[in-house]
């Protein structure tokens, strides 16, 4: 099981999405900047139907969300916290599919240096937001459609945006232009990685993903010392992608890019993690 109370220090989390987000604006310019920026930009991605145009559309509303709602009152919808974000956010995809889509339409649609100013736009407004002392505030809450949540948890989904869809543009587009932050790395992985438990409660199965997190999940025996009988390794870009379905574990397995050891270890009915529902349906 993961640790209930993993919190993610507020200012690492500030940090690493100003990191995050600067590395994204970067990469944006540089695509733009492309003499084949407008081929570029329609190639399709792996995530729905989405074209690389409508992907960063889609990014640029994630990154000025907060900004632009930051002084919207309160409604006091129910509390909702970072692993019941993950197990719900895909309840608000075909939103989220609209709202790309007429994002790209309005403001992505014309040539590639209008798409990198957009993007520059949406990124200035965070990396501003981000310096106002209320988003410091460790009680202060934002609401959106899932329910009230902290910000400092809401920046940290903000992260799990940045790093899920920079790895997708890295599969759509070569992954040299799409570094990722190590801090925001690490938050993503140890997130997903506590979901996983959480959804898959356990001591059967040791999860590991150097150099970030290590859970225990999956009903059966609990193991108590030495080397676990059932151990699953892997990178955290390959958990990164297997909990947010980007990959299957067969895929997974097939390319060497994870370790499986046990009668247990067999993840693939368990995944993907991100937007399933817990089982106990909280």
């Amino acid at each position: 099981m993961p640790p209930k109370s993993r919190t993610y220090q507020p200012q690492k989390v500030r940090a690493a999405l100003a990191a995050q987000t600067g590395a994204l604006r970067t990469a944006v310019r540089d695509l733009c900047a492309d003499p084949a920026a407008e081929l570029l930009l329609a190639r399709p991605t792996r995530v729905g139907r989405w074209s690389v145009r409508e992907l960063l559309a889609h990014l640029a509303v994630q990154l000025d969300w907060v900004p632009a709602h930051l002084d919207d009152p309160l409604e006091g919808r129910p509390p909702l916290d970072l692993l019941g974000w993950v197990s719900r956010v895909a309840e608000v995809a075909p939103l989220l599919d609209a709202g790309a889509r007429e994002h790209a339409a309005a403001e992505f649609g014309g040539s590639p240096a209008a798409v990198a100013t957009a993007f520059d736009r949406a990124a200035d407004a965070l990396l501003a937001a981000l310096d106002r002392p209320e988003v410091a505030d460790p009680q202060r809450r934002f609401e959106i459609r899932l329910g009230s949540m902290l910000l400092s948890d809401l920046l940290v989904t903000r992260l799990v945006e940045t790093v899920v869809h920079a790895d997708d543009l890295a599969d759509a587009l070569g992954p040299a232009g799409f570094p990722h932050d190590r801090q925001a790395l690490a938050a993503v992985t140890r997130l997903l990685a506590d979901a996983f438990a959480d959804r898959t409660p356990g001591g059967a199965v040791e999860l590991r993903i150097p150099p970030y997190a290590v859970v225990q999940a999956v009903e059966g025996p609990r193991h108590t010392r030495g080397t676990p009988p059932n151990v699953v390794e892997t990178d955290p870009l390959t958990w990164i992608r297997l909990a947010s379905g980007r990959t299957g574990w067969a895929a997974a397995v097939d390319a060497a890019a994870l370790s499986a050891s046990g009668e247990r270890s067999d993840l693939a009915a368990y995944l993907p993690v991100l937007g399933q529902a817990r089982p106990d349906g909280a």
